[in-house]
């Protein structure tokens, strides 16, 4: 008795989220259309008001009779609510709510945020009003301007303050408006003041110098008429004779020109400017060249390059979350009486629902012990049927413990959702990557650059590699070809082959390569020890810059404070993408785990970024130096407690429950994350839009490297042999496994010189080439044929 006592307490004090009403895409198209065509049948009553306002007022009262006739554009119904908004409400305003209306249809139908249309509508109505107050000043005997309630309003305030006080009431509030609305500060309207006075006064410089000039052209027109009726100084001289004046020489043509010139000098009005002290040359000549050339664009070679566009990526009908009221309260009981069998008490529990998981957070009485909640997540998984339950507890920033519970009813993440967030698309980082949708429905965006490098582990089909077209796919949608470049790996060879498409425009490659996937271990050794020699030249280049990383390195190369003849360049980020990496270790080991490690620990400064993909995570894979320097890590489902210890260092990641299902974590707390999903085709579709525009000449070639198991041509002389060479190349015959371990356990030989051995042996013919920790192959099959090779090779 005393136990069903306590379970209905425990029930009153429960507290749960009412969920939000969701329309469906059919409501949404009905919904939508019905707001537009009112928003348009508004407008056009309210227009014909104007007109026939004055005819209609004696059917008003004969609203009900069907014989009554309005002359409204929209007959009695128009006349009534044009007459109600217009006549009894804000007068010219009221086309505010017509257009209020017409916008949240639009609202509706494509589904943008209906915060901002609640903003709308707020401002709007106060516009309305003080636009209806405004007029209603200005129109005291014409109602229809203002309304009735611009000019009920106007009356009272200028019973109380007069019209002088109602004036200043409408500026406090315009300005309040502007201040609020478009957060104007006073700084902002002092300087539109002081360029509205220097455009007056610029207009009135110019004024006069206009006025200047027609004097000056005046003057001279009235010099040429006046030197047309002078007598000619010819003329002049018997004249001058006959009065008894000294002769006068005519003056030259040089003189006259000077003293006109002088004259008309004299006449003009001269506008001194002012002298501004010029900056020291080396303060300015940077700013100087920028101007007259303008700043480096990498993208003028591919000026016309169209990013892909969002019709490329599939809309699925069932993306939007649909909430199951039943199942919600169903999980809720069942938490709360599998929690009170254990005498647990909950104060209160709230759930947040997202694509493929509902998390529900509850606050446990007090004094109850948070390792007791934690113990029973076997038993609240069977009580619920349900796979995948994890429990937080607490959660991390919050007083609350969490317990994750996957919905019966997944929803689709598509990549298209993603991508047009404006998460995504105001992001203002170097390499954002959108990921998926958190468990509050939230898109989740990363910047690549800040990891600095990605470790992607998961089971084979849990969305390890739709996670790495989800990776590749954001950048493309964000990233300029001259911006950024690829270089994959795909020991599966089918992974990423859709992506030899955009070859020319977005991946690097080997200099002597045929294809720029790689999925040769060879030449994976090859392309990562490119990579490092590549790493080296950056640092180089900075160095002699001064910079110290590729921002502030790209920023003065763009801005033309660096000499290209001097070996610099813009350097394009580049991300390799290794799609099985446990592979790789199994036959190339050290060779490749050695690189791997050193470009973790250098390039992130440089713009060098790494994501390694695994099926396996077992400790001889991601070892503990590659681990040291992922700090970032994405676990899809595992199928073991161990494997998610090795990939996060705790686990969960065996609890997920798959298709997309991830754990996210930079070495703090974990984020639940469901993964973009992106298929096949559309991945075609992108890059087939891509492909199909202009490229770069070739794809973006990586500094050449000769490893040097590649052979000894230094060798090849006879007479440079090892004393043992003879002793070695029949051992390895005999054998048949081209090995230097087998050499130094059979002549007792270092490491080196057994290496040595092996080179040699190469250059003569008798072992093929470096095949990664695999034996080389022997290419004689008996000592009969090493003699007859030996001997021809003395002859």
């Amino acid at each position: 008795m005393a136990k069903r006592k306590t379970k209905t307490k425990t029930t009153k004090k429960t507290k749960f989220k009412k969920p939000s009403l969701k329309l469906s895409n059919q409501q949404k198209l009905i919904f939508g259309s019905l707001l537009l065509i009112l928003g348009i049948l508004l407008f056009i009553a309210f227009l014909s008001y104007f007109f026939t306002g004055q005819t209609d007022q004696s059917i008003l009262g004969e609203f009900s009779s069907r014989q009554a006739k309005a002359e409204n554009w929209m007959s009695k119904v128009g006349a009534w609510i044009s007459d109600l908004f217009i006549y009894k409400g804000f007068g010219i305003a009221s086309f505010i709510f017509s257009g209020l209306i017409f916008i949240s249809g639009i609202y509706v139908l494509l589904d943008i945020k209906k915060q901002r249309l609640g903003r709308h509508w707020f401002w709007g109505t106060i516009i309305a009003i003080w636009v209806s107050v405004l007029l209603g000043f200005f129109s005291a005997n014409n109602a229809m301007l203002g309304g009735t309630i611009g000019f009920e309003i106007n009356t009272i305030l200028q019973d109380y303050i007069g019209k002088i006080g109602t004036v200043l009431v409408l500026l406090l509030a315009l300005i309040t408006y502007l201040a609020i609305r478009f957060k104007m500060t006073p700084e902002q309207i002092g300087k539109w003041f002081t360029s509205a006075k220097k455009e007056i006064k610029d207009e009135f410089s110019k004024s006069d110098d206009a006025a200047v000039i027609v004097d000056n052209n005046l003057s001279a027109e009235a010099e040429e008429i006046k030197s047309a009726f002078e007598i000619p100084l010819e003329n002049l001289e018997p004249t001058i004779e006959n009065h008894s004046k000294p002769t006068q020489e005519p003056k030259s043509d040089k003189k006259d020109i000077k003293t006109e010139v002088n004259k008309e000098k004299n006449d003009l009005k001269m506008e001194v400017e002012k002298v501004t002290e010029e900056s020291s040359e080396s303060d300015n000549l940077a700013d100087k060249i920028v101007e007259d050339f303008g700043r480096f664009d990498p993208t003028l070679e591919l000026s016309k390059y169209q990013f892909p566009t969002l019709e490329l990526l599939k809309k699925y009908d069932t993306e939007g979350i649909t909430i199951n009221q039943e199942e919600l309260e169903e999980n809720k009981n069942k938490i709360v009486e599998t929690l009170s069998n254990y005498k647990i008490g909950i104060s209160s529990i709230k759930a947040t629902i997202g694509p493929t998981v509902t998390l529900y957070e509850i606050v446990p009485d007090a004094g109850i012990r948070i390792s007791k909640i934690k113990n029973l997540e076997d038993d609240i998984a069977l009580s619920l049927s349900a796979l995948g339950i994890r429990i937080i507890a607490p959660i991390p920033g919050k007083g609350t413990i969490g317990i994750e519970v996957p919905n019966k009813k997944a929803t689709i993440v598509s990549m298209r959702s993603v991508i047009a967030s404006q998460k995504f698309q105001k992001a203002e980082m170097q390499l954002p990557i959108a990921m998926g949708k958190t468990i509050s429905n939230e898109t989740f965006v990363f910047d690549l650059a800040k990891m600095p490098h990605l470790l992607m582990a998961g089971a084979t089909g849990q969305g390890k590699s739709v996670g790495l077209n989800a990776v590749l796919t954001s950048l493309l949608y964000k990233k300029h070809p001259a911006e950024v470049k690829f270089v994959l790996v795909d020991p599966k060879k089918v992974e990423l082959t859709l992506f030899n498409k955009i070859e020319r425009h977005y991946l690097a490659k080997l200099p002597d390569s045929e294809e720029a996937i790689i999925t040769d271990t060879t030449k994976v050794v090859h392309t990562l020890n490119s990579l490092c020699i590549e790493m080296d030249n950056r640092y180089e280049l900075l160095k002699n810059a001064m910079c110290r990383n590729i921002i502030e390195y790209n920023t003065k190369f763009k801005a033309r404070k660096l000499n290209p003849n001097d070996g610099h360049k813009f350097l394009p980020y580049i991300v390799l993408v290794v799609d099985e990496f446990a592979d790789l270790i199994m036959t190339a080991g050290k060779e490749i785990e050695t690189p791997i490690a050193r470009l973790a620990q250098l390039a992130r400064a440089i713009g060098i970024h790494l994501i390694i993909a695994t099926q396996r995570p077992s400790v001889n894979v991601i070892t503990g130096i590659i681990k040291a320097n992922f700090p970032a890590r994405i676990a899809f489902r595992v199928t073991s407690k161990i494997d998610s210890r090795t990939i996060l260092d705790g686990s969960g990641a065996d609890q997920l429950i798959g298709r997309g299902d991830m754990l996210y974590t930079q070495g703090n707390d974990m984020i639940r994350i469901q993964c973009a999903f992106v298929d096949t085709p559309e991945v075609e579709r992108i890059t087939d839009f891509i492909g199909s525009q202009k490229a770069y000449a070739s794809a973006h070639e990586l500094p050449e490297y000769v490893g040097e198991e590649s052979g000894t041509s230094l060798d090849v002389d006879i007479e440079d042999r090892d004393k043992l060479f003879r002793e070695a190349a029949e051992i390895i015959v005999i054998a048949q496994q081209g090995s230097a371990s087998l050499l130094q356990r059979k002549l007792k030989l270092g490491y080196n010189r057994a290496g040595r051995l092996i080179d040699q042996l190469e250059a003569a013919g008798i072992v093929g080439q470096f095949e990664g920790s695999k034996a080389r192959q022997v290419l004689v099959t008996d000592l009969t044929a090493l003699d007859q090779l030996l001997n021809n090779e003395r002859e």
